[in-house]
């Protein structure tokens, strides 16, 4: 008697919604057309609002300002500022004329900046002058003589601004149209730099089909409609605010609401209470700092309906709270990878609470998801833990100027390779059970420990350094660096290894706890265990407790 064969772990998104085919420009235009009057985007901390129809002409004004500056279809122009309008401007009128948005994390330090603005070859950056302890400004002036492709910088705030935008208001409106009119859905218009295995970050280069759709589906799938008000505490820089967030309200007709430049907890629920938002978004982090703000209930939050967690591991207890203590019922769990576009699975409306708490959903719409064996590269029966794998149109077309890269995590199929440790159960939902690759995530922020372990053998001090996550009830993981010192060394500390990372490396990759140790674990062929180094931690730093926090 034969056995039938175990049912494996793949799942398909059917939809009776087609993909859109348009450009990213011609999908905000037919929304902007379509309802010129209703809110489109809102900046609670300055009062500045736009109408759909106010917006494209300012976003309009923008591009052809662009255009007078001498940007051409296929340049690449960075934006390095947290969250103001002037960002969102900025990511639409780049769509329009083909210009690749280059986004820069806020928190980079000249290090990263100067590596950002030459591997993609910026010709253009706009920033801020400042945001929290970082003088942009300073630090574009120290590292623009080695970058000599950037010949313009237009700071935002300044006259900078306003005189790259003044020649766009009389510019050609036809001219505008014909560049929309030259550009494919398969373009290029997006990099996004992910840390770097190797030392440094990979540019993640998304189509306007890639972001485009995956903002609309996820929209979708929360049902958005020109009645719903987004509030967006995430930041644009990521995949989290300009796709999930911006493009599902462009896409959907609903309106954006940024809270404020940074994440503050009372600036956010203020804005949801001002702004009647029905919507709200934000990694663990910035849901746990909200629900225990003492003047949480100060504030009246009945107008939210639903919302997206996403970017770390979301605890079961923080989702249940946000059900209950928030009123967001049809609160969404997001699982995904900025390389994906970045969303591959999505939990339902209509999912029964416990799948809606405790896993991250099935797969998204016009996608394909399994999970493999990480060695032979089959896919697995389901309730087997695996590598998770991801193919459709949200692939991203590679990393810039790094095929090699590519190849690594893309196969000849097309599939994403994710280096996440997935299992998925008989009706499709998938639990994210850990990493194979060593990525820590910290409050939404990925970090790879080999950036952070190159740069600490540049310490005159240190002879080896190993990087790992370790567990944390505020960020869901935090970085532990464990290091052996050279002979004759001074001893090490914590506060020392602030002190020589502070300015060069960007806060959240500093690691908050330090362990000078005579040896690494090794295995037999001389690898270093970093699972058994993570157990030890545990112990040795008394994180017991955040351990043992339950995950979706």
């Amino acid at each position: 008697m034969s056995l039938a064969p175990a049912v494996p772990s793949y799942a398909s998104g059917t939809s009776e919604v087609p993909l859109l085919g348009d450009t990213i420009g011609d999908n905000f235009d037919r929304t902007a057309l379509a309802q010129p009057d209703v809110d489109a985007l809102v900046e609670v901390p300055t009062g500045r609002r736009w109408t759909y129809g106010e917006l494209r002409t300012e976003v309009d004004a923008v591009a052809l300002g662009l255009v007078a500056a001498g940007l051409e279809k296929g340049d690449r122009l960075g934006i390095w500022a947290p969250n103001v309008a002037e960002w969102t401007l900025v990511q639409y009128a780049t769509a329009k004329i083909g210009v690749v948005l280059v986004n820069i994390n806020p928190a980079y330090r000249t290090h990263e900046l100067e590596y950002v603005l030459k591997q993609a070859g910026i010709s253009v950056l706009v920033a801020a002058t400042a945001f929290k302890t970082s003088d942009y400004a300073a630090m574009i002036q120290e590292v623009r003589p080695n970058c000599p492709d950037l010949r313009q910088v237009v700071l935002i705030g300044t006259p900078d601004w306003d005189a790259l935008v003044e020649p766009g208001r009389t510019g050609d409106a036809a001219e505008l149209a014909r560049r929309q009119a030259d550009l494919s859905p398969d373009d290029p218009i997006n990099i996004q730099y992910t840390s770097g295995t190797t030392g440094f970050p990979k540019g993640a280069t998304l189509s306007h089909h890639n972001i485009l759709n995956n903002g609309y589906n996820v929209g979708r799938l929360c049902g958005y409609g020109p009645e719903d008000r987004v509030c967006i505490p995430v930041p644009f820089y990521h995949c989290f605010g300009m796709v999930m967030g911006n493009l599902a309200c462009t896409s959907n007709g609903s309106t954006m609401v940024i809270p404020g430049q940074g994440f503050d907890p009372k600036a956010t629920l203020h804005a949801v209470q001002q702004e009647r938002c029905t919507s709200l978004y934000g990694v663990p982090t910035m849901f746990i700092a909200e629900l225990n703000d003492p003047t949480f209930g100060d504030y009246d939050l009945s107008s939210l309906r639903t919302g997206i967690m996403a970017g770390s591991p979301c605890p079961v207890e923080v989702m249940k709270q946000v059900v209950d203590r928030m009123g967001m019922t049809e609160v969404s769990i997001c699982y995904g990878m900025t390389e994906t576009s970045p969303v591959s699975t999505q939990t339902r409306v209509d999912d029964s609470l416990e799948r809606r708490v405790a896993t991250v959903g099935r797969v998204g719409p016009h996608l394909e998801v399994k999970v493999v064996d990480p060695e032979t590269g089959l896919t697995l029966p389901r309730g087997e833990p695996g590598e998770l794998c991801t193919r459709g149109y949200s692939v991203m077309l590679g990393y810039w100027n790094e095929p090699d890269k590519t190849a690594e995590s893309i196969d000849a199929a097309r599939w994403m390779h994710t280096g996440d440790i997935g299992i998925m159960d008989d009706e499709g939902y998938l639990n994210i059970t850990g990493r194979i690759k060593d990525m820590v995530i910290r409050g939404g922020e990925n970090v790879y420990p080999r950036e952070i372990e190159e740069f600490l053998y540049t310490h005159p001090d240190i002879l080896d350094a190993q990087v790992i996550g370790v567990p944390d009830a505020k960020y869901g993981e935090e970085l532990c660096a464990w290091v052996t010192l050279r002979d004759g060394a001074e001893e090490l500390t914590v506060e020392k290894v602030r002190e020589f990372a502070t300015g060069k490396l960007a806060h959240y990759k500093i690691p908050r706890y330090v362990m000078v140790v005579d040896e690494f674990p090794m295995t037999v062929t001389g690898k270093v265990r970093k699972v058994e180094m993570r157990e030890k931690s545990v112990g040795l730093l008394g994180l017991e407790d955040a351990a043992a926090v339950r995950n979706a």
